[in-house]
């Protein structure tokens, strides 16, 4: 049976990084100008959530951090630090620091407290928050907790049951001899927690402490409804509070204390008039005998909320928003009964949607599982086929509902497995601060298209390219602050990264504005680690793809970035393992271009059957333009070896697919055949002859790197519906390499001598 407390802390570290994700958000805008008050609550409740779980979970090291760093947040959002550019890189940088701590907790890990005290000391020098010597606990006297539970060994833990030691008693106080006291302003409030409370990881004790930040407070815990030993249940709550606070702020406050944990007790809050004795309960003041019915402790197990095992967040039709998290209660909204509950916490302008979590691994199994409901399905359309079915037979029309709804279910799945390049992009801003901070930089990274949805697999594989990307912007793209200035730019860099659906593929660049690429450096650099011959002319791109090889590198010294020789020869080979292709624009003295385009999905295609020298072939159909029929006046011969296809006025290189793969040799005559204008991510395009086109359909992707390596030209493999194996075609990577001959060579006749 699975442990429900690591059910729930495995929820609370996935919701850690949603919180992470909505602080770095928050912290972006900030930074872009934004001091909008919501914008500050945004970051310092994602701060406070972080915290308010850690603590349910006794994470010590993550409380503390996120108390520092919450505390100067709370600094700004009373308005008593107004933060400027270095604050806020200050700020990015705890928040750094706050998500390594989550994913070392998360993973068992200690991170060391000198690598976490200098950013810390910074903070407080800037915000002007002095470290506290010991946090201040809200503590209670044992007074208020004295009940006989007979013998108490061996007595489990009981949820919400916190050290009393320190707070007033409220049975030794006299309300009526304090003057404070008398008619002062405030509340009286009653509080129950369910035992949902607990188990979605909130805590009462700092529901009280963040209480007593607003005024004086006196607590009374109420232990009536312990049950005696022998029926006590250690997994549901049993206490429940009696509070007074003397308090000048208004009752909207004392209720914004409570928002998270709204719906997960009972509340009542009353504005103080006179003082009560809470000694003694009697007829001017509430006592336990007046609580609501909710107060009823449980007797069985039916009667007790589920614990949500499963982080689901779900919206009831009729009913206000409702989810479950494991932040800390100070920044939720519980109501004064019966007051509906509100979406106050969210910062979003619409209800979020009903979701679930789901293993990854679930998801994977289910995307095998259509894959082969597309070979079947492809299977049973080639049986229909040769069996001579008439296409209008009941079975023929039973296949094309098959078909379609095979693809639906395909399309579905794959749209579970998408997920927004948001994180990637937040991640990459890390290593833009650390990158230029390393370098002595000053640069500032702008994303655009971060809701741009890219299989799963493909996000986690991009991470490590990318990061060596940005790195290789900063480090040689983009100049010092003196040279830029002297160049007449602004002292501060711009990294720009953006992603975009085109041709039914993932389009990602990444962009500096730069000195761009000094080409005759690179080429002396290639010359002289004797990757090229100084003999070999190049054109621009020809120099641009140097930067891909193996252990070339333009860095003079070595660095903690760069300087050793590996780098961007890795990053074509992992875009490369993915079915991409990356390409270089650079325009000296304005800045690069990288540019990566990858399939949107490692699964499925739709995908055009070729046959071509007696094989057959899949060539993806986002890359087919249309296809062709040749005629003579379309030919045109270019040298002894090549021709060209006229189209519409303009001239496209003809490649023969069969001779360029090594199937057969050039054909003595193209007219009458087939050919397939294919494009290019750079606009350019090509002619692909091929023998014949069989078919049009949808395959699935079968990987050949991990057996064979990359093959140029082969982007993977299929298995037909004849269970035969086809080769899926790279168009781009073979137009690249293709040597272009479509014409045998005549060699000379030597005549005897």
């Amino acid at each position: 049976m699975s442990d429900p407390m690591a059910e729930i802390r495995a929820s609370f570290f996935i919701e850690c990084e949603e919180l992470l994700e909505s602080l770095q958000d928050g912290l972006n805008l900030m930074d872009n100008g934004d001091s909008d008050s919501e914008t500050i609550n945004v970051v310092f409740r994602a701060v406070h959530s972080i915290k308010g779980g850690a603590g349910a979970f006794g994470l010590d090291d993550l409380v503390h951090f996120a108390h520092r760093f919450e505390t100067a947040m709370d600094e700004v959002r009373a308005g008593r630090f107004v933060p400027d550019t270095e604050a806020i890189r200050v700020f990015f940088s705890c928040a750094d620091l706050l998500g390594d701590l989550i994913r070392a907790a998360r993973d068992g890990h200690v991170i060391p407290p000198e690598k976490t005290s200098p950013i810390l000391d910074l903070l407080d020098k800037l915000v002007g928050c002095e470290e506290e010597e010991d946090e201040e606990e809200l503590e209670f006297t044992p007074a208020a907790l004295s009940f006989d539970l007979g013998d108490t060994a061996g007595l489990p833990d009981i949820p919400g049951l916190p050290s009393l030691e320190g707070v007033p008693d409220l049975a030794e106080t006299d309300l009526d001899s304090d003057p404070k006291l008398v008619a002062a302003k405030g509340f009286d409030i009653t509080f129950k927690p369910e035992t949902a409370l607990y188990t979605s990881g909130n805590e009462p004790l700092y529901l009280l402490r963040a209480l007593r930040d607003l005024g004086d407070l006196e607590v009374e815990c109420l232990t009536s409804q312990i049950p005696a030993l022998d029926a006590l249940d250690p997994d549901l709550g049993h206490l429940s509070w009696k509070l007074r606070i003397i308090t000048e702020e208004p009752i909207e406050s004392v209720r914004e204390v409570f928002e998270f944990v709204d719906g997960l007790c009972t509340l009542d809050i009353t504005p103080l008039a006179t003082p009560v004795d809470f000694s003694a309960p009697d007829d001017d003041g509430p006592s336990i005998a007046d609580l609501p019915n909710e107060f009823n402790t449980p007797t069985s197990p039916s009667e007790v909320p589920a614990p949500d095992n499963s982080a689901v967040s779900t919206t009831e039709p009729g009913e206000p928003n409702k989810e479950i998290t494991k932040e800390s209660p100070k920044q939720t909204t519980a109501k004064e009964t019966p007051k509906p509950a509100s979406n106050k916490a969210s910062s979003a302008p619409t209800q979020p949607r009903a979701t679930v979590r789901v293993d990854l691994e679930r998801i994977d199994r289910l995307v095998n599982l259509v894959g082969e409901l597309v070979i079947n399905q492809a299977m049973l359309s080639q049986s229909v086929t040769e069996a001579g079915i008439a296409p209008n037979s009941p079975v023929s029309t039973g296949l094309e509902e098959f078909l379609q709804l095979t693809r639906d279910i395909q399309e579905s799945v794959m749209m579970i497995r998408a997920q927004p390049i948001k994180s990637l992009f937040q991640r990459m801003g890390r290593i833009v601060r650390e990158s230029s901070s390393s370098v002595g930089k000053e640069v500032r990274l702008h994303t655009a298209g971060e809701n741009t949805e890219v299989d799963k697999t493909v996000i986690e594989r991009l991470a490590d390219p990318l990061t060596h990307m940005i790195r290789n912007a900063v480090d040689h793209g983009l100049e010092t602050p003196e040279k830029r200035e002297a160049a007449g730019k602004p002292r501060e860099g711009r990294v720009t990264m953006t992603a975009q659906h085109r041709s039914g593929r993932i389009l990602i660049e990444i962009a500096d504005d730069g000195a761009g690429i000094n080409r005759e450096r690179v080429r002396e650099k290639a010359i002289e680690k004797g990757l090229i011959t100084a003999e070999m002319q190049l054109n621009d791109a020809d120099i641009d793809g140097l930067l891909f090889m193996p252990g070339f590198s333009t860095a003079s010294e070595i660095s903690n970035l760069s300087g050793r020789g590996v780098g961007m020869d890795v990053v074509k080979s992992s875009i490369q393992s993915l079915g991409g292709r990356i390409t270089i624009t650079s325009v000296e003295g304005e800045g690069t271009t990288f540019s990566i385009s990858l399939p949107l999905t490692l699964a499925v295609l739709d995908g055009m059957v070729v046959r071509v020298g007696g094989e057959t072939l899949v060539v993806p159909l986002n890359a087919i333009l249309e296809t062709l029929t040749l005629t003579d006046d379309d030919l045109k011969a270019l040298g002894p070896e090549t021709h060209v296809v006229q189209i519409r006025g303009g001239f496209i290189p003809l490649l023969d697919l069969g001779a360029e793969l090594g199937y057969r040799p050039p054909q003595d005559s193209y007219v009458g055949g087939i050919v397939l204008l294919i494009g290019q991510e750079d606009g350019n395009r090509a002619a692909l002859a091929v023998d014949a086109i069989e078919d049009q359909r949808q395959v699935v992707i079968k990987g050949l790197e991990g057996s064979y390596g990359r093959v140029p030209g082969i982007a993977a493999a299929t298995i037909l519906g004849d269970g035969q194996i086809a080769l899926i075609l790279d168009p781009t990577d073979l137009v690249s390499q293709a040597s272009g001959k479509t014409k045998k060579r005549n060699l000379p006749v030597q005549l005897a001598g």
